[in-house]
């Protein structure tokens, strides 16, 4: 009965295996100008000087963070050395062995959807300015230092009005207004000095810019430390199968090497990988 549910459970996870194949097909033929995977939501505050036909600052893309979805059944393996992954690769069978047996496991690059041109439409906003300026020193909560801002540029004789959205960002506050003029007003006056606990801080008020990707260009890349492992049976607890494969993984004997990092994902969970432009 054992080795009947044991060969029912393959076959489901070469069925789930066709089905992940399949989506990485898709992926790969999808048009370049669409993006195959929700685009972060990074707040960018821009202080500077703007010129026709620049190209967006290589940061501004390797920063991103790629998410990789890790299916039941899978581990993900990173090695010291990234000739260890590529000497695992080369080899067409792993057999692990797993409770006095050896049960066959699937072996496959890592490739990470990497975004490498992001083409943005920006626009200067009619009703928003940005606060910026704001000491390191203040000691104020959130609520606190937006309730004061709109205390403050909600005053006609500071050349404010009545504001009707505001919002912490990084580096600064964006406050909205509910009439046009104030914002152009306030950019105009540039800076101003705001009591903010019992400080008297010199800030500036500036256009506030709001920008859209249009395009984003994409390449799969290989991670060359990393492999990842499917086809995983559940017969074990996760921390026994850790163990397992981490001994398994190391051993040079069997192509292996040093590990840097394993993560084992069980039957029936899902699990999450985050890559950085350092990590991949």
């Amino acid at each position: 009965m054992a080795l009947r549910a044991l060969q029912e459970e393959q076959v489901r996870l070469k069925m789930r295996l066709q089905e992940l194949k399949q989506l990485r097909q898709e992926l790969r033929d999808c048009p370049q100008d669409k993006v195959p995977f929700p685009m972060p939501e990074v707040p960018l505050v821009f202080r500077g000087h703007t010129q026709q036909g620049r190209e967006v600052p290589k940061s501004l893309v390797s920063n991103l963070r790629i998410h990789y979805p890790l299916p039941g059944g899978s581990a993900l393996v990173t090695f010291d050395d990234p000739k260890v992954a590529q000497q695992l690769l080369q080899q067409k069978e792993h057999k692990i062995l797993m409770e006095e047996c050896r049960l066959p496991v699937q072996v496959q690059p890592l490739e990470l959807p990497m975004v490498t041109t992001i083409q943005v439409s920006s626009q200067m906003s009619d009703r928003k300015v940005l606060v910026s300026g704001f000491p390191a020193s203040l000691r104020l909560s959130e609520e606190e230092l937006l309730d004061k801002l709109e205390i403050f540029f909600g005053k006609t004789r500071n050349g404010g009005g009545d504001v009707e959205t505001r919002e912490l960002l990084q580096g600064g506050v964006m406050l909205g207004f509910a009439r046009d003029g104030v914002a152009q007003r306030l950019c105009q006056i540039g800076k101003f000095t705001v009591p903010l606990g019992r400080q008297q801080c010199p800030l500036r008020v500036s256009p506030y810019m709001s920008g859209e990707i249009q395009k984003a260009e994409i390449t799969y890349r290989p991670v060359i430390q990393s492999v990842l492992v499917l086809n995983i049976p559940n017969i074990l607890d996760p921390p026994e199968l850790h163990d397992i494969l981490e001994i398994h993984f190391q051993k040079p004997t069997r192509g292996g090497g040093e590990v840097e990092a394993l993560t084992v994902v069980p039957q029936g969970q899902r699990g999450l990988a985050v890559f950085t432009a350092q990590s991949g």
